[in-house]
């Protein structure tokens, strides 16, 4: 194919904008998926996708589109629209020249909308606005011009009006691909580079790359060196995606496909690494990507001990594949070896928990989520604590600092002040208001993320009655008044349930907690105290009453003294008992954190 009739391009939005669906009317007006195969959602192949109706992993699709007599080829990278998966949208980027930015017609400019579009401008991609679903009854196209005109600094008159459901200007949009999205740059008679974009693994044919070539070509057979770590292969098999594998005997400069050498070792493989020929020895690599910044962290640990190394294993794996996703080993008091995990949100958390025990069979115990903060101790080091168990005693912290974000809330003008005290109260500073339409308003905030993560998503739909979105982007760290809440379970700590938090907020957090423990632990023979404390203060108790047999059943009157006796007696036999008791704590309640906050 010659690089000039090569178009890469992917597709941003807000989730549920329709992007799945307009490109599955591109693979179908371009003859790439028969009538047979045609299925909606065609690219979404993870069974969670299908389940959940979300794009979790960015996907590529090769498509040739015939226009007078010229033959395109249009490379298709279908991105997720959610703010955990934003990851997945910065890499699909940095392999395309355009992007056609999808713009729900009657829900409008979005939150991730204006995120994605700054995205977009800063690596410099070409942008074709859409606005999609034109033929709702609740459609207001020339409304959704005006915002995109006010909120995106795009001029509204680009914008192509499509029905990626009943197909209505989906030839227009095919047509300003070819015409406008510049042809791949790259030299193709310089040495080979090509990027590795994303990466997954086969049992049977070890990983699979898919790559970006950037300059020269690629063909079967070609001995292939990976940059990052010098290591060797032969190209066994190379292909596009059509949306399935399907083998070619070169690729050329600006295409997009797959890369297959046999590589059975995970940790070989890289995104964001360039391959070059072995024989070239002078090529300089590609820039690759920046490190993903994990935003929340978690324990996981294999329900079984002896599950560590497949735990590890199936972590290794899902890295490849998910390269936001991070992990390192940890130990725990009450959970044993694990691993402390890192994530870009809550909903990619529980993601990655539901891939482990389908791809790999490994039942998981999860921990309390936390956010990462940043100390500075009285020698003036700083350093980042992933873990509440990570935190030095008091006296050498001289600052504890927590992560704060830019929120952008887009909601209709009704609901500002629902908005405003809903954010204050979660230690929110108003930064600005700015109307993007007739009665529609994006708000500006700087709040704590720790404050947004957990149900704030949730409390923000009941508060808008479900219009408003939200996005937002991690600024820095500023000190504040934290402290770390220990949960003390029977006088033992409990290290897997301890949280750092506010001071202020650490006495109704404690006790939200302490009761959602109490309906999870079982009773035991003995009473089981259940307590918060902040240092060596106790905020917060709740009592676990003991399971009691009627001792004094078979005393009919009589003396009550005699009744005492056996009460006393009791008594002191379940003062022993505790002494050498353990408290079962279930798995369940380890993510009793989670619910608590609304309870607060």
């Amino acid at each position: 194919m010659k690089q000039e009739h090569i178009r890469n391009f992917s597709i941003i939005a807000h989730i549920d904008h329709g992007k799945s669906t307009l490109a599955d009317r591109f693979l179908q007006v371009t003859n790439t998926v028969g009538e047979r195969d045609a299925r909606a959602q065609l690219l979404d192949n993870m069974d969670l996708e299908r389940e959940r109706g979300i794009t979790i992993k960015a996907k590529a699709a090769s498509m040739d589109y015939v226009r007078d007599g010229v033959t395109y080829r249009l490379n298709l990278i279908d991105t997720p629209g959610h703010v955990d998966f934003n990851y997945e949208v910065e890499r699909a980027m940095q392999a395309c020249e355009g992007a056609l930015l999808l713009v729900d017609a009657s829900q409008g400019v979005e939150a991730q909308t204006v995120h994605n579009t700054v995205l977009a401008e800063q690596a410099d991609l070409h942008l074709i606005p859409v606005i999609n679903k034109i033929d709702l009854a609740s459609a207001r196209p020339d409304e959704v011009v005006e915002e995109i005109e006010n909120a995106l600094a795009i001029e509204g008159e680009r914008a192509v009006l499509a029905s990626a459901k009943t197909g209505i200007g989906v030839e227009e949009i095919l047509n300003r691909i070819v015409d406008e999205i510049p042809a791949p740059r790259g030299d193709k008679d310089a040495p080979l580079r090509a990027l590795i974009y994303d990466a997954e693994f086969n049992d049977y044919r070890g990983v699979i790359m898919h790559v970006r070539i950037v300059d020269g070509e690629l063909s079967a057979g070609d001995r292939v060196r990976l940059m990052a770590d010098g290591t060797r292969h032969e190209a066994l098999e190379i292909g596009v995606f059509r949306p399935h594998l399907t083998p070619v005997k070169r690729l050329g400069t600006g295409e997009v496909g797959y890369l297959i050498a046999n590589i059975k070792t995970l940790n070989e493989v890289r995104v964001g690494d360039t391959i070059c020929l072995e024989k070239d020895r002078e090529v300089k690599p590609l820039p690759g990507y920046r490190p993903a910044r994990a935003m929340v962290y978690c324990g996981i640990f294999p329900v079984q001990n002896g599950d560590f190394d497949d735990l590890r294993t199936a972590l290794t794996r899902l890295q490849l594949n998910d390269s936001a996703f991070s992990f390192m080993p940890e130990s725990s008091d009450a959970l044993g070896f694990g691993f402390r995990c890192g994530f870009l949100g809550l909903l990619h958390m529980e993601i990655v928990q539901e891939r482990l025990e389908r791809e790999s069979g490994v039942d998981v115990v999860q921990t309390a989520p936390n956010v990462t903060y940043e100390l500075l101790d009285n020698e003036g080091a700083t350093k980042l604590i992933r873990s509440p168990s990570e935190l030095p005693d008091p006296t050498h912290i001289a600052e504890l600092r927590e992560p704060i974000v830019k929120l952008n809330v887009v909601a209709p003008d009704e609901f500002v002040g629902a908005i405003m005290k809903l954010t204050i109260e979660r230690r929110g500073r108003f930064l600005k208001q700015e109307y993007i339409g007739p009665g529609r308003v994006l708000v500006g905030f700087r709040v704590p993320l720790a404050e947004i993560i957990f149900d704030f998503f949730d409390k923000l739909k009941s508060a808008t009655r479900g219009y408003a979105t939200m996005d937002y982007e991690l600024e820095g760290y500023a000190a504040d008044a934290l402290v770390k809440m220990r949960i003390l379970v029977n006088g033992e700590e409990v290290d897997a349930l301890s949280s750092i938090a506010h001071k202020d907020h650490c006495e109704p957090r404690g006790r939200a907690i302490l009761k959602v423990l109490r309906k999870e632990i079982r009773r035991h023979l003995f009473k089981v105290a259940l307590q918060a404390a902040v240092g060596g203060k106790i905020v917060a108790r709740e009592d676990i009453a003991p399971v009691r047999k009627d001792v004094t059943s078979k005393c009919y009157g009589g003396d009550i003294s005699r009744k005492r006796k056996l009460l006393e007696k009791q008594k002191a036999g379940k003062k022993r008992m505790k002494m050498v008791g353990n408290v079962e704590i279930p798995q369940k309640a380890f993510l009793a954190v989670l619910g608590t906050r609304e309870k607060t």
